[in-house]
């Protein structure tokens, strides 16, 4: 048996590539596996589980959850998605995971999360965990708005998040030493999964590992975890769309 673990896709109607390739996954990987991961910002934005019509979801949500009733399946949130609640475990079958969660990988515990949690030089983003991501108070208050409030909120923050990924250097988005052994020290693990920055590498850090997965934008990255060892494969999203669009006519 394996495992598959994937993050940062970043659905949205406007790259329909990655859609495919993901449904195509859904499709051809997922049954396969024993567990699967997913380590947050699934989706490009989220605003809310009741408005999974509105953003074209649903059907995404459907093909999920074929596959959430046959497999273990879990989700950690990310900066894209921390509105996710209760509802979407029941419309996916993805059970919601803390970030910062460590499970039993074929006897080697591991610290899962989406990553940006490490990127404590990115002040302004740390401010907006704080303040908005992880202020279950200020995410309430969020959801009682109307859809379309949080839809013109959620393009609002878009904006701004571009805006500061345009004036700020690579290296500040990027994951800070310091955090990352602490992190390994808290959790007292040697070895640690994330997305976010979307640099996928694997580092050494003295006897710990931290593996890094990439985005979906243009190739996709899939961890494949059995008792033999770690891979990550990447394929063209381009391709895996062929794929799902050859499957779908049969």
């Amino acid at each position: 048996m394996h495992t598959y673990i994937l993050s940062d896709l970043h659905l949205t109607p406007d790259r329909p590539k990655v859609i495919a390739a993901f449904l195509n996954f859904l499709r051809k990987q997922a049954l396969s596996a024993e567990r699967i991961y997913i380590l947050g910002d699934l989706f490009e934005y989220w605003i809310g589980d009741d408005a999974a019509e509105k953003l074209g979801a649903a059907p995404l949500l459907q093909a999920m959850k074929k596959v959430g009733d046959q497999v273990d399946c879990y989700f950690i949130a990310g900066n894209r998605d921390f509105l996710v609640r209760e509802k979407f475990t029941e419309l996916t079958g993805f059970k919601i995971l803390p970030d910062e969660t460590v499970v039993d990988l074929y006897g080697t515990p591991t610290l899962l999360l989406h990553g940006d949690s490490l990127c404590t030089d990115d002040h302004a983003h740390q401010a907006f965990r704080k303040d908005i991501v992880t202020n279950r108070t200020f995410c309430d208050e969020l959801l009682e708005l109307s859809i379309d409030e949080r839809l013109e909120k959620a393009k609002q923050a878009r904006q701004k998040s571009n805006e500061h990924k345009a004036g700020i250097s690579m290296g500040i988005m990027d994951v800070t030493q310091s955090a990352v052994e602490d992190a390994f020290q808290k959790y007292n693990v040697k070895q640690m999964i994330h997305g976010h920055t979307h640099r996928q590498n694997t580092h050494q850090h003295n006897d710990c590992v931290r593996y890094v997965l990439n985005d979906w934008h243009t190739t996709n990255s899939i961890m494949k975890i059995d008792d033999k060892g770690i891979k990550i494969k990447n394929q063209k999203v381009w391709f895996q769309a062929l794929q799902f669009l050859i499957l779908r006519k049969k």
